[in-house]
Protein backbone atom coordinates (compact mmCIF):
# COMPACT_ATOMS: atom_id res chain seq x y z
CA UNK A 1 0.00 0.00 0.00
CA UNK A 2 1.23 3.26 -0.70
CA UNK A 3 1.78 6.38 1.71
CA UNK A 4 -0.82 8.10 -0.16
CA UNK A 5 -3.20 5.18 0.38
CA UNK A 6 -2.53 4.89 3.76
CA UNK A 7 -3.33 8.31 4.12
CA UNK A 8 -6.84 7.72 3.49
CA UNK A 9 -7.20 3.91 4.70
CA UNK A 10 -5.34 4.12 7.44
CA UNK A 11 -7.43 5.71 10.21
CA UNK A 12 -6.62 6.25 14.03
CA UNK A 13 -8.70 6.71 16.72
CA UNK A 14 -7.47 9.72 19.38
CA UNK A 15 -6.56 11.81 16.31
CA UNK A 16 -6.43 15.72 16.88
CA UNK A 17 -8.36 17.75 13.82
CA UNK A 18 -7.67 21.13 13.06
CA UNK A 19 -10.92 23.52 13.41
CA UNK A 20 -10.70 26.77 12.07
CA UNK A 21 -13.79 27.48 11.62
CA UNK A 22 -15.14 29.85 13.84
CA UNK A 23 -17.93 29.13 16.54
CA UNK A 24 -17.61 25.32 15.99
CA UNK A 25 -20.62 23.74 18.69
CA UNK A 26 -18.05 21.47 20.23
CA UNK A 27 -21.01 20.35 22.34
CA UNK A 28 -23.49 19.64 20.02
CA UNK A 29 -24.46 16.26 19.19
CA UNK A 30 -23.89 16.28 15.07
CA UNK A 31 -21.12 18.59 15.45
CA UNK A 32 -18.15 18.47 18.32
CA UNK A 33 -19.96 15.36 19.95
CA UNK A 34 -19.87 13.86 17.06
CA UNK A 35 -16.24 14.44 16.23
CA UNK A 36 -15.56 13.35 19.50
CA UNK A 37 -17.73 10.42 19.73
CA UNK A 38 -15.43 9.00 17.02
CA UNK A 39 -12.30 9.32 19.16
CA UNK A 40 -11.23 12.59 17.65
CA UNK A 41 -10.21 16.20 19.49
CA UNK A 42 -10.89 19.00 18.23
CA UNK A 43 -7.90 21.65 18.15
CA UNK A 44 -10.14 25.12 17.73
CA UNK A 45 -8.16 27.84 16.07
CA UNK A 46 -10.66 29.72 14.65
CA UNK A 47 -10.37 31.82 11.56
CA UNK A 48 -10.56 35.45 12.93
CA UNK A 49 -8.51 37.13 9.59
CA UNK A 50 -6.23 36.56 7.50
CA UNK A 51 -3.89 33.77 7.54
CA UNK A 52 -0.45 32.94 5.68
CA UNK A 53 0.56 29.59 4.73
CA UNK A 54 2.95 29.71 7.32
CA UNK A 55 0.90 30.06 10.35
CA UNK A 56 -1.63 27.32 8.97
CA UNK A 57 1.15 24.84 8.51
CA UNK A 58 1.95 25.41 12.48
CA UNK A 59 -1.46 25.17 12.98
CA UNK A 60 -2.12 21.88 11.05
CA UNK A 61 0.99 20.07 12.03
CA UNK A 62 0.26 16.60 13.45
CA UNK A 63 -3.43 17.05 12.39
CA UNK A 64 -5.09 13.93 11.02
CA UNK A 65 -8.07 16.19 9.36
CA UNK A 66 -8.91 19.94 9.27
CA UNK A 67 -12.38 21.33 8.95
CA UNK A 68 -11.80 24.73 7.69
CA UNK A 69 -12.72 28.05 6.71
CA UNK A 70 -11.22 29.93 3.81
CA UNK A 71 -7.64 28.93 5.38
CA UNK A 72 -4.75 28.83 2.21
CA UNK A 73 -3.73 24.96 2.10
CA UNK A 74 -1.34 25.17 -0.63
CA UNK A 75 0.70 23.00 -2.37
CA UNK A 76 3.42 23.89 0.17
CA UNK A 77 1.29 24.12 3.47
CA UNK A 78 -0.12 20.37 2.32
CA UNK A 79 3.34 19.04 1.60
CA UNK A 80 4.75 19.99 5.57
CA UNK A 81 1.62 18.26 6.68
CA UNK A 82 2.30 14.73 6.12
CA UNK A 83 -0.02 13.60 8.47
CA UNK A 84 -3.20 15.59 7.21
CA UNK A 85 -5.91 12.52 5.75
CA UNK A 86 -8.93 15.17 5.06
CA UNK A 87 -10.27 18.98 4.49
CA UNK A 88 -13.72 19.46 5.49
CA UNK A 89 -14.31 23.16 3.94
CA UNK A 90 -17.74 24.63 5.58
CA UNK A 91 -18.71 26.13 2.48
CA UNK A 92 -18.79 25.16 -1.27
CA UNK A 93 -15.56 27.84 -2.47
CA UNK A 94 -12.12 25.47 -3.05
CA UNK A 95 -10.28 28.92 -4.15
CA UNK A 96 -8.31 28.40 -1.17
CA UNK A 97 -7.52 24.60 -1.61
CA UNK A 98 -4.94 23.73 -3.95
CA UNK A 99 -6.92 20.38 -5.31
CA UNK A 100 -4.08 19.25 -7.43
CA UNK A 101 -1.53 19.31 -4.44
CA UNK A 102 -4.63 17.65 -2.11
CA UNK A 103 -5.01 14.53 -4.72
CA UNK A 104 -1.54 14.78 -5.01
CA UNK A 105 -0.68 14.18 -1.26
CA UNK A 106 -4.00 11.80 -1.26
CA UNK A 107 -5.51 14.43 0.89
CA UNK A 108 -9.92 14.21 0.38
CA UNK A 109 -11.34 17.82 0.10
CA UNK A 110 -15.05 17.89 0.60
CA UNK A 111 -17.62 20.78 0.53
CA UNK A 112 -20.94 21.35 1.45
CA UNK A 113 -23.27 22.08 -1.21
CA UNK A 114 -26.92 22.85 -1.13
CA UNK A 115 -26.68 23.94 2.44
CA UNK A 116 -26.26 27.63 1.54
CA UNK A 117 -27.50 28.68 -0.91
CA UNK A 118 -30.68 30.17 0.23
CA UNK A 119 -28.92 32.21 2.59
CA UNK A 120 -26.79 33.36 -0.23
CA UNK A 121 -29.65 34.08 -2.69
CA UNK A 122 -31.62 36.10 0.90
CA UNK A 123 -28.16 38.07 1.02
CA UNK A 124 -27.80 39.19 -2.08
CA UNK A 125 -31.88 40.76 -2.87
CA UNK A 126 -30.60 41.89 0.47
CA UNK A 127 -27.37 44.06 -0.23
CA UNK A 128 -28.99 45.05 -3.99
CA UNK A 129 -32.10 46.36 -1.66
CA UNK A 130 -29.96 48.45 0.22
CA UNK A 131 -27.58 49.76 -1.57
CA UNK A 132 -30.39 50.80 -4.33
CA UNK A 133 -32.22 52.28 -1.19
CA UNK A 134 -28.81 53.45 0.28
CA UNK A 135 -29.74 52.39 3.29
CA UNK A 136 -26.22 52.30 5.08
CA UNK A 137 -25.75 55.90 3.87
CA UNK A 138 -28.95 57.24 5.45
CA UNK A 139 -28.48 55.11 8.47
CA UNK A 140 -25.06 56.82 9.24
CA UNK A 141 -26.51 60.41 8.01
CA UNK A 142 -29.33 60.00 10.52
CA UNK A 143 -26.82 58.92 13.50
CA UNK A 144 -25.22 62.30 12.53
CA UNK A 145 -28.30 64.40 13.22
CA UNK A 146 -29.23 64.92 9.46
CA UNK A 147 -32.38 64.25 7.98
CA UNK A 148 -31.01 64.28 3.84
CA UNK A 149 -34.55 62.74 2.34
CA UNK A 150 -34.38 64.47 -1.49
CA UNK A 151 -31.79 65.85 -3.93
CA UNK A 152 -28.62 63.55 -4.13
CA UNK A 153 -29.97 61.61 -0.86
CA UNK A 154 -32.93 59.78 -2.93
CA UNK A 155 -32.90 56.54 -2.83
CA UNK A 156 -33.56 54.48 -6.09
CA UNK A 157 -35.79 50.96 -6.33
CA UNK A 158 -35.06 47.83 -7.54
CA UNK A 159 -39.04 47.33 -8.22
CA UNK A 160 -38.95 47.62 -12.24
CA UNK A 161 -35.44 47.44 -12.82
CA UNK A 162 -32.96 45.39 -15.52
CA UNK A 163 -30.95 42.81 -13.23
CA UNK A 164 -28.14 41.03 -14.94
CA UNK A 165 -26.86 37.94 -13.36
CA UNK A 166 -23.04 36.80 -14.01
CA UNK A 167 -23.69 33.00 -13.21
CA UNK A 168 -26.46 30.78 -13.71
CA UNK A 169 -25.87 27.92 -11.19
CA UNK A 170 -28.07 26.93 -8.32
CA UNK A 171 -27.24 30.26 -6.24
CA UNK A 172 -28.04 32.27 -9.52
CA UNK A 173 -31.77 30.41 -10.02
CA UNK A 174 -32.44 31.13 -6.51
CA UNK A 175 -31.46 35.00 -6.77
CA UNK A 176 -33.93 34.99 -9.91
CA UNK A 177 -36.72 33.22 -8.08
CA UNK A 178 -36.46 36.19 -5.47
CA UNK A 179 -36.02 38.98 -8.06
CA UNK A 180 -39.38 37.58 -9.65
CA UNK A 181 -41.06 39.28 -7.29
CA UNK A 182 -40.33 42.66 -8.18
CA UNK A 183 -40.96 42.71 -11.76
CA UNK A 184 -37.67 42.76 -12.72
CA UNK A 185 -36.41 42.43 -16.83
CA UNK A 186 -33.73 39.12 -15.77
CA UNK A 187 -30.44 38.89 -17.51
CA UNK A 188 -28.41 35.73 -17.81
CA UNK A 189 -24.92 35.63 -18.51
CA UNK A 190 -23.72 31.74 -18.15
CA UNK A 191 -21.78 29.45 -20.62
CA UNK A 192 -23.11 26.38 -19.46
CA UNK A 193 -26.25 27.06 -18.09
CA UNK A 194 -29.30 25.50 -19.33
CA UNK A 195 -32.44 27.90 -20.17
CA UNK A 196 -35.14 27.93 -18.33
CA UNK A 197 -37.57 30.72 -19.75
CA UNK A 198 -36.87 32.29 -16.22
CA UNK A 199 -34.43 34.95 -17.67
CA UNK A 200 -32.78 36.16 -21.25
CA UNK A 201 -29.21 34.28 -21.78
CA UNK A 202 -27.23 37.10 -23.70
CA UNK A 203 -23.43 37.81 -23.85
CA UNK A 204 -21.47 39.73 -20.90
CA UNK A 205 -20.81 42.73 -22.61
CA UNK A 206 -25.11 42.99 -23.04
CA UNK A 207 -25.82 42.73 -19.62
CA UNK A 208 -23.15 44.64 -18.37
CA UNK A 209 -25.07 47.68 -20.48
CA UNK A 210 -27.97 47.40 -19.78
CA UNK A 211 -28.39 46.02 -16.58
CA UNK A 212 -29.07 48.66 -13.37
CA UNK A 213 -28.18 46.12 -10.63
CA UNK A 214 -25.17 43.76 -11.92
CA UNK A 215 -24.93 40.83 -9.42
CA UNK A 216 -21.99 37.96 -9.56
CA UNK A 217 -22.30 34.14 -8.31
CA UNK A 218 -19.71 32.59 -10.35
CA UNK A 219 -16.92 30.67 -8.67
CA UNK A 220 -13.48 32.05 -8.38
CA UNK A 221 -11.14 30.16 -11.46
CA UNK A 222 -8.37 31.20 -13.53
CA UNK A 223 -10.91 31.98 -16.24
CA UNK A 224 -12.43 34.31 -13.61
CA UNK A 225 -10.35 36.25 -12.31
CA UNK A 226 -10.98 39.49 -12.23
CA UNK A 227 -13.97 39.06 -15.23
CA UNK A 228 -15.21 42.33 -14.10
CA UNK A 229 -12.25 44.97 -14.47
CA UNK A 230 -12.01 48.08 -15.90
CA UNK A 231 -13.28 47.38 -19.77
CA UNK A 232 -16.23 45.42 -18.16
CA UNK A 233 -17.04 48.55 -15.39
CA UNK A 234 -16.63 50.99 -18.20
CA UNK A 235 -19.73 49.13 -19.91
CA UNK A 236 -22.00 49.82 -17.32
CA UNK A 237 -24.45 52.48 -16.81
CA UNK A 238 -23.78 55.50 -14.64
CA UNK A 239 -26.84 54.50 -12.27
CA UNK A 240 -25.82 50.88 -12.23
CA UNK A 241 -25.16 49.09 -8.87
CA UNK A 242 -22.86 46.08 -8.55
CA UNK A 243 -23.14 43.16 -6.21
CA UNK A 244 -20.66 40.57 -5.30
CA UNK A 245 -21.38 37.88 -3.33
CA UNK A 246 -18.88 35.27 -4.62
CA UNK A 247 -15.39 36.10 -4.73
CA UNK A 248 -13.36 39.18 -4.22
CA UNK A 249 -10.89 38.10 -6.52
CA UNK A 250 -13.78 38.10 -9.55
CA UNK A 251 -13.92 41.45 -9.48
CA UNK A 252 -10.37 44.20 -9.90
CA UNK A 253 -11.41 46.31 -6.62
CA UNK A 254 -8.74 48.43 -7.40
CA UNK A 255 -10.47 49.25 -11.01
CA UNK A 256 -13.73 49.18 -9.27
CA UNK A 257 -12.86 51.80 -6.43
CA UNK A 258 -11.68 54.34 -9.27
CA UNK A 259 -15.00 54.09 -10.97
CA UNK A 260 -16.78 54.52 -8.08
CA UNK A 261 -14.63 58.11 -6.88
CA UNK A 262 -15.09 59.07 -10.25
CA UNK A 263 -19.08 58.76 -10.06
CA UNK A 264 -19.00 56.10 -13.23
CA UNK A 265 -21.41 53.75 -10.82
CA UNK A 266 -23.82 54.34 -9.17
CA UNK A 267 -22.40 52.29 -6.23
CA UNK A 268 -21.27 48.79 -4.88
CA UNK A 269 -22.72 46.24 -2.17
CA UNK A 270 -19.42 43.54 -1.53
CA UNK A 271 -19.47 40.90 0.90
CA UNK A 272 -16.60 39.79 -0.70
CA UNK A 273 -13.16 41.18 -1.13
CA UNK A 274 -9.78 40.57 -2.70
CA UNK A 275 -7.98 40.92 0.95
CA UNK A 276 -10.17 39.48 3.65
CA UNK A 277 -10.80 42.03 5.64
CA UNK A 278 -10.24 44.52 3.24
CA UNK A 279 -7.27 47.26 3.59
CA UNK A 280 -8.47 49.35 0.87
CA UNK A 281 -8.60 53.10 2.85
CA UNK A 282 -9.96 54.13 -0.81
CA UNK A 283 -13.05 51.72 -0.97
CA UNK A 284 -13.79 51.60 2.91
CA UNK A 285 -14.06 55.55 2.99
CA UNK A 286 -16.47 55.48 0.00
CA UNK A 287 -20.44 56.18 0.89
CA UNK A 288 -22.13 54.63 -1.74
CA UNK A 289 -20.56 51.42 -0.81
CA UNK A 290 -22.30 48.83 1.13
CA UNK A 291 -20.02 46.09 2.69
CA UNK A 292 -20.77 43.01 4.64
CA UNK A 293 -18.06 40.44 6.20
CA UNK A 294 -18.23 37.53 3.93
CA UNK A 295 -21.18 36.64 5.33
CA UNK A 296 -23.68 35.67 2.86
CA UNK A 297 -23.65 32.16 2.99
CA UNK A 298 -24.09 32.69 6.71
CA UNK A 299 -27.14 32.15 9.10
CA UNK A 300 -27.79 30.15 12.20
CA UNK A 301 -29.01 27.01 9.99
CA UNK A 302 -26.75 27.40 6.99
CA UNK A 303 -24.18 27.43 9.57
CA UNK A 304 -25.15 24.77 11.63
CA UNK A 305 -26.21 22.03 9.12
CA UNK A 306 -22.39 23.03 7.11
CA UNK A 307 -20.83 22.13 10.19
CA UNK A 308 -22.64 18.91 11.04
CA UNK A 309 -21.50 18.05 7.10
CA UNK A 310 -18.17 18.97 7.34
CA UNK A 311 -17.61 16.94 10.81
CA UNK A 312 -19.69 13.84 9.12
CA UNK A 313 -16.94 13.82 6.14
CA UNK A 314 -14.00 14.20 8.36
CA UNK A 315 -15.12 11.11 10.56
CA UNK A 316 -16.04 9.16 7.63
CA UNK A 317 -12.68 9.31 5.77
CA UNK A 318 -10.72 8.10 9.03
CA UNK A 319 -13.12 5.49 9.76
CA UNK A 320 -12.62 4.76 5.52
CA UNK A 321 -15.65 5.49 4.35
CA UNK A 322 -16.12 7.78 1.37
CA UNK A 323 -17.68 10.60 2.42
CA UNK A 324 -20.41 13.22 1.07
CA UNK A 325 -19.79 15.73 -1.52
CA UNK A 326 -15.72 15.68 -2.55
CA UNK A 327 -14.60 18.45 -4.40
CA UNK A 328 -11.13 16.20 -5.72
CA UNK A 329 -13.08 12.71 -6.44
CA UNK A 330 -9.25 11.94 -8.46
CA UNK A 331 -8.26 11.18 -4.82
CA UNK A 332 -10.31 8.47 -4.65
CA UNK A 333 -8.53 6.66 -7.31
CA UNK A 334 -5.06 6.68 -5.58
CA UNK A 335 -6.78 4.84 -2.44
CA UNK A 336 -7.24 1.33 -1.94
CA UNK A 337 -11.06 0.28 -3.22
CA UNK A 338 -13.57 0.78 -0.20
CA UNK A 339 -16.24 -2.10 -0.22
CA UNK A 340 -19.22 -1.22 -1.65
CA UNK A 341 -21.09 -0.95 1.51
CA UNK A 342 -18.77 1.23 2.39
CA UNK A 343 -19.53 3.42 -0.70
CA UNK A 344 -22.91 3.28 -0.49
CA UNK A 345 -22.83 4.16 3.16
Amino acid sequence: MSSDAQRFHAPELDEEILVTWPDYAVDHERIGGALADAGLRARLRPKLGARSPGELTELAAGAAGAIVSTDPFTADVLAATPSLRVIARVGIGTDSVDLAAATAHGVVVTVTPGANEATVADHTVAMALGILRRLAEHDASVRRGEWNRTGVHTPSVLSGATVGLVGYGGIGRLVAERMAGFGVRLLVHDPVAEPDGVAERVPLEVLLTAAQVVSLHVPLLPATKHLIGAPELALMRPDAVLVNTARGGVVDEAALVDALEQGRLRGAALDVFEQEPPRSRRLLALGNVLLSPHIAALSEQSVHEMTARATASVVDVLRGRIPRDVANPDVLERAVPLSTADRDA
